[in-house]
């Protein structure tokens, strides 16, 4: 009997799967909205996509699976078969090229699938907010066909894709930070207003500091072992400008003009943009390709492992880690929430409309099921939440790979200055839509910023 209730209570659970409006009559998702419940779901396919590209490319793998008997070509047979598989084509830069093709075509396609949907009455909808399993077997059938494409000139082509996607999703990044960095300081100073002032007031000027001195002490840094007395032209050219630029920022935002107009900005959100664009200088400074010029420069074959005339000293750099982590957290922020901020959310097309709970909302048992919110009116635009998770999957494609370029042998990857200049001016971008947004309101007096 028991079993009997285990396999029942398991089909039901598979419904939500394969059904067309995932856990609105099962029990085995918490209570949400179904259009929360969506984006988590393909965020999580992101996820996935990448943790298997980071697993292709860490060093080592290709010789644990020649243990492997009968896994790779050359490592034995099993019970007289003899395996012909290349398991050097699933690793290195090439896998991870392929694995981010093949998640970037897989959002493409909903991206256009999902075009002009308005709401969940439209029959595309269904598609969006279930049949996850069969998503689930698109994604791998597309990575398994991603896998079979000619070395030729896709690996240097789709290094070009992914250094314009890159850009663009870090230029999400920046708005994301800008609009966390307002709230953050709306938040503390209301709090301040409300209740304890003095305390509230001592943490915000304790943040401000922390994130200055780690500022200062990061370009201390950058001047140290990213520049030399002689030369590293380039370098000192960065850092001195970015460090400039943050100065006019941190004056700007405390301009009596600038208060009047925003009495919540302040240092606060300077100096966490601050910190993030010293952040954005030494990602750039570590492609620079020179080795006198850039400690940090790293020299790779295609499957991670060291050459012959040039060691490998490791195989990710720090600031690809730093990466990998505002990754996560601004696709999880694209996912999970809204902005507070009107101007934002039509900037990202993530306003919550004012649709309320569907039939599927009512309760049963006790227990409330997940229900549809978007009977009047999406809660978001499918296709351009498809197209951030399209531009974050070359994001983390460039980001595993620290930037490089395969050379013309696809055998060892190299840092271009292409990588240096995109990171550079998209730091440059962040700082100028930063000034934008403190004196967008003294120019523009009669819109609404708020």
């Amino acid at each position: 009997m028991g079993a009997c209730l285990g396999v029942c209570s398991l089909l039901s659970c598979v419904s939500c799967l394969c059904g067309s409006a995932p856990c609105l009559l099962c029990g085995c998702c918490p209570s949400a909205k179904n259009s929360t419940i969506s984006r988590l779901l393909f965020t999580f396919f992101l996820f996935l996509g990448t943790l298997v590209s980071i697993i292709m490319i860490i060093p080592g793998v290709e010789k644990e699976l020649h243990k492997l008997p009968g896994f790779c070509e050359g490592s034995g047979s099993v019970l007289g078969v003899q395996t012909n598989v290349d398991c050097s084509s699933f690793l290195g830069h090439k896998a991870v090229y392929r694995m981010g093709f093949a998640m970037a075509a897989f959002f493409c396609l909903f991206a256009v699938l999902m075009v002009c949907v308005r709401s969940s009455k439209d029959p595309r909808a269904a598609l969006q907010n279930g049949f996850w399993f069969f998503k689930f077997l698109v994604l791998v059938g597309i990575t398994v066909g991603a896998f079979y494409i000619p070395d030729g000139a896709f690996t240097s082509v789709w290094f070009y894709f992914g250094v314009v996607g890159s850009f663009l999703f870090i230029l999400i990044q920046l708005v994301l930070l800008i609009d966390l960095a307002h709230s953050w300081s709306q938040r503390w100073l209301r709090n301040a207003d409300e209740g304890s002032a003095r305390g509230w007031y001592a943490a915000l000027c304790s943040v401000t500091f922390i994130f200055y001195a780690a500022s200062i002490a990061a370009v201390t840094l950058l001047y140290v072992y990213y520049t030399k007395p002689e030369g590293c032209t380039e370098g000192k050219a960065f850092i001195s400008i970015n460090l400039i630029l943050c100065l006019i920022v941190s004056v700007v935002s405390i301009l009596p003009k600038i208060q009047e107009a925003q009495p919540h900005s302040g240092l606060l959100q300077a100096s966490l943009i601050t910190l993030y664009t010293i952040y954005v200088t030494w990602a750039a400074l570590a492609n620079v390709p020179s080795q006198r010029c850039n400690p940090t420069l790293l020299v790779r074959n295609s499957t991670a492992s060291a050459t012959a005339t040039e060691p490998l000293t490791a195989w990710w750099d720090a600031p690809s880690i730093v990466g990998l982590v505002i990754f996560i957290l601004c696709t999880l922020f694209i996912s999970l929430r809204s902005s507070d901020h009107p101007q934002v959310n039509k900037l990202m097309l993530t306003e919550e409309s004012g649709a309320g709970a569907g039939p599927g909302a009512a309760e049963e048992g006790g227990v409330r099921r997940a229900y549809d919110n978007e009977q009047d009116g999406v809660s978001y635009n499918y296709t351009f939440f498809h197209l951030c998770l399209l531009l974050a999957a070359l994001y983390i494609m460039m980001t595993l790979t620290n930037w490089y370029r395969p050379d013309e042998s696809l055998q060892v990857l190299r840092s271009p200055w292409t990588a240096v200049w995109v990171k550079i001016c998209s730091s440059w971008a962040g700082l100028l839509l930063y000034l934008w947004t403190l004196v967008a309101p003294l120019l523009l007096p009669d819109r609404d910023f708020s």
